[in-house]
């Protein structure tokens, strides 16, 4: 369906800007466009909406409308939209769910608006159903629907009178205070105690007023008779004795309502304590709430329209009015619109006559800031074209055409820019830029760019014709073993491929070429062109150059061995005679047989590449913890020779490693590597294979060895791999010889000059680097040297060795005890002996 731009005015742009300006939330009404489109049709319908979008914002009108669409464009739907110009029609039938739901939202919020709104009383006042519309981006027809099917009723609240139609009010407020009457409506109708009816005419009030004058007369006299007759008075004199009971309810009414009480509360007031009736009531209370204290009139009206930007519809107000109707605020305001509307008119009439199209553009839109609602400015606005844009260049960017041009001298109003080729437009842009991405092929073509401003366009300016030819594509060059091989796609009017080899001619067969005619080691330049027809003859294009160097067919690696370090392997092989050696990690035994040659990216597809650093031992690889089949090939150009292969598994170091002597026992502590299941110890050509469930049964790993011995405890993760135990990197523990230590403490001397004697005994030569005697008064032992108070300290020792302190001074129980430094393990005497008391 072709677009209709009058049509889509009026149902989508109107509507929207009477909303308040919020851009409609249904894509599909927003750009015109159905779930059943193709990916092209969309395309083009939004490329037209979008023009429409930049028409109109020439019209001041529609200005902010517009604004706010072009940037919910371009924040959330540009991405959309290029999808669907690249034949992806899914992200805008997303895009369409989703408005919908957000649709859905919004209607809900006004649900919730106007039911807070309405609250108990269920009335609304029609601006304020038209205001939350508005600002829910429905409009008012929709908010006014909704409300009626929420119980809420729209109407314009009562006049109540503001000032007391009794100039004595006061004393009559007095006066019904006297006789203890809650208003003046129940002093008139005593026997209407509750339904009472003040809105409106009254019928029968004059009667009523004559029967309590009459009741009132009877009583005898007194300050009662007094206030009944000043009450009487006031209601005789008083043209429409009606105003004055409505205003006496509205007194108390809105003295009431300064208290701030809740809609229930200020119902219950007027229907219980002031006897109305509920209808009524309700009236009554909607009508206080929504008082604002700003006059009607004929000042409200003009100022309401003025409000609207529709001055000359003011104007036309001002001149219906009678003469006495324009007094203090009026006449202000009706002078104001019509000096408005004057110089707006003054100002179209001057752009009419204005030979500079960019004055007359300015004046007229000062005329519509004046009075937006002007006659005859839109269409002079519509039909004032912009200055041509500058020089026009097109050029060939690969397989785009790049359009660049001066802008338009004209600085009045939005400019934006047609784009034609071969004199059909194909792009509407407001940068002086555009693109050509799909340009035709072989055929001359020349752009023209023309300036707009609203719906005027200046005159085309073109640039010199250019034809687009494109390269062949995919154009791939392989060398291998003395032979160069090329392919490529041809594009379409193409009549055929030409190739040249450092100058000279290839023959080449379909879509590709074999050259033979090469040698190994060197390197050979290829240049790849297309042949077009040009009606005169052929065309050559440029061309594409490619460099390639053939090499001797790679020799695979026969074998090789793998050392694991810490997160790296060591791989040591015979080095290759050509190529570049890689390491592949496999999940399973290649696919490939021994020396078969396959592009790399096959290989490289099938694992994952380790990357590797030549030294002088082999080849570093990082493994970053990685297990499986590690395939070694040899790499030239883009083809791979199959090579040897191993199984490898990733056995992480254990850390944490800790070896303590007790006595021939050396007890050692790690923390156990994740996933692996034994962890070998070595040691002076001993070996031993611990299970992580030994170690944890166990507590640690127990090992036999003399006091005497120094040996270096090796540590190693392995496992058994199809019959083959593999080892990872091993931690070395140096484990240092110790000589048994031994120690007695006892008492000499009279009791007097008590001594405390330590004699150290061992059974080989022995240094102590440091000896510490303890002293620990209570009943546990002491655990190490600063677990109690140290009597003396001895360094540099060799047993055997007398030592002497004098006896101290500690309440029993107390314990003494010895410790040393060095390579000695101290070996303790009996408790008795340590413990005194």
């Amino acid at each position: 369906m072709p677009f209709d731009e009058e049509r889509y005015l009026r149902e989508v742009l109107d509507p929207a800007r009477q909303a308040g300006g919020t851009p409609p939330v249904d894509l599909c009404r927003r750009y015109q466009i159905t779930e059943a489109m193709s990916a092209a049709e969309v395309t083009e319908t939004v490329r037209q909406v979008r023009q429409c979008w930049r028409r109109s914002r020439q019209m001041l009108k529609f200005r902010k409308l517009i604004d706010a669409l072009e940037a919910d464009h371009a924040q959330r739907y540009t991405s959309v939209f290029k999808a669907a110009a690249d034949g992806d029609i899914d992200p805008v039938r997303a895009e369409i769910k989703q408005a919908a739901e957000r649709d859905r939202q919004r209607l809900a919020d006004l649900r919730r608006r106007l039911d807070d709104a309405a609250g108990k009383l269920r009335l609304l006042p029609p601006d304020v159903v038209a205001s939350i519309g508005t600002s829910a981006g429905l409009g008012a027809p929709a908010a006014e629907s909704l409300a009626a099917e929420l119980g809420i009723e729209v109407r314009e609240p009562d006049q109540l009178p503001q000032s007391p139609p009794y100039a004595a009010y006061a004393e009559i407020r007095t006066a019904l205070d006297t006789l203890a009457q809650r208003h003046l409506a129940g002093f008139v109708f005593p026997d209407t105690p509750t339904g009472l009816r003040v809105m409106g005419d009254i019928p029968g009030i004059l009667e009523q007023v004559a029967k309590a004058e009459e009741r009132e007369q009877r009583k005898p006299r007194g300050p009662r008779t007094v206030s009944a007759e000043m009450i009487f008075a006031a209601l005789r004199s008083t043209p429409d004795p009606a105003a004055l009971l409505r205003y006496d309810i509205a007194a108390r009414l809105r003295e009431r309502v300064r208290e701030h009480p809740y809609d229930d509360t200020l119902m219950r007031h007027v229907t219980d304590d002031l006897g109305l009736d509920p209808g009524e009531a309700k009236r009554l209370v909607y009508a206080i709430r929504q008082e604002s204290g700003v006059p009607g009139g004929p000042v409200g009206r003009l100022r309401e329209l003025v409000d609207a930007g529709k001055i000359q519809a003011a104007v036309d107000f001002v001149e219906a009015l009678p003469a006495e109707a324009l007094t203090g605020d009026a006449a202000e305001l009706a002078a104001e619109v019509r000096a408005r509307l004057a110089k707006a008119e003054g100002l179209r009439d001057a752009a009419r006559t204005e030979a500079d199209s960019d004055q007359a553009w300015l004046m007229l839109e000062d005329a519509l800031r004046r009075a937006p609602d002007l006659s005859g400015a839109g269409d002079l606005l519509a039909g004032l074209a912009p200055r041509p844009p500058g020089e026009v260049r097109a050029r060939l960017h690969g397989d785009v055409v790049a359009i660049g041009w001066q802008p338009s001298p004209s600085r009045a109003g939005d400019i934006a820019y047609e784009v034609y080729r071969n004199g059909v437009p194909f792009a509407e842009v407001t940068r002086p830029s555009a693109a050509d991405e799909r340009p035709p092929v072989n055929t001359p073509v020349t752009y023209a760019v023309a300036a707009r401003r609203g719906q005027a366009t200046s005159v085309p300016v073109a640039c010199p014709a250019l034809t687009y030819r494109p390269e062949p594509e995919d154009v791939r060059l392989t060398a291998i073993d003395g032979v160069v091989t090329g392919q490529w796609r041809a594009p379409a009017e193409v009549l055929r491929v030409v190739v040249e080899r450092d100058g000279r001619p290839v023959r080449v067969e379909g879509s590709g070429f074999r050259d033979r005619e090469v040698r190994n080691g060197t390197t050979y330049d290829y240049l790849v062109a297309a042949v077009y027809p040009d009606g005169r003859g052929e065309v050559t294009t440029p061309g594409l150059r490619r460099s390639v160097t053939p090499q001797a067919k790679p020799v695979p690696v026969a074998a090789f061995t793998v050392e694991s370090g810490r997160g790296e392997l060591l791989v040591r092989c015979t080095e290759p005679p050509s190529g570049v050696l890689e390491f592949v990690l496999l999940a399973a035994e290649p696919r490939w047989a021994y020396g078969t040659t396959v592009p790399i990216a096959d290989v490289r597809a099938a694992g994952r590449l380790l990357p590797a650093t030549a030294t002088g031992d082999g080849y570093v690889l990082r493994s970053a913890g990685a297990s499986g089949v590690l395939l070694a090939v040899t790499v030239v150009a883009d083809s791979a020779t199959i090579g040897a292969h191993r199984e490898h598994v990733d056995l992480p170091a254990p850390q944490g490693v800790s070896a303590v002597r007790r006595g021939g026992t050396v007890h050692l502590g790690l923390e156990w590597p994740k996933d692996v299941p034994e962890i070998e110890v070595r040691w002076d050509r001993r070996s031993l294979v611990v299970t992580s469930a030994a170690y944890r049964s166990q507590g640690g790993i127990r090992l036999d060895i003399p006091e005497g011995e120094a040996p270096i405890l090796e540590l190693a993760p392995t496992t058994v791999v199809k019959g083959v135990r593999v080892r990872g990197p091993a931690v070395r523990v140096p484990l240092a010889a110790v000589v048994p230590l031994r120690y007695d403490v006892r008492h000499e001397g009279p009791f007097w000059q008590r001594q405390l004697v330590v004699d150290l005994t061992a059974e080989q030569p022995a240094r102590v680097t440091r000896l510490i005697l303890v002293i620990k008064a209570g009943r546990i032992q002491p655990g190490s040297p600063d677990d109690g108070r140290v009597l003396a300290e001895w360094s540099d020792l060799s047993p055997p060795a007398r030592l002497v302190v004098p006896m101290p001074k500690q309440p029993k129980p107390y314990w003494v005890r010895c410790f040393a430094e060095g390579p000695v393990e101290l070996i303790d005497p009996p408790v008795r002996v340590l413990k005194v008391g």
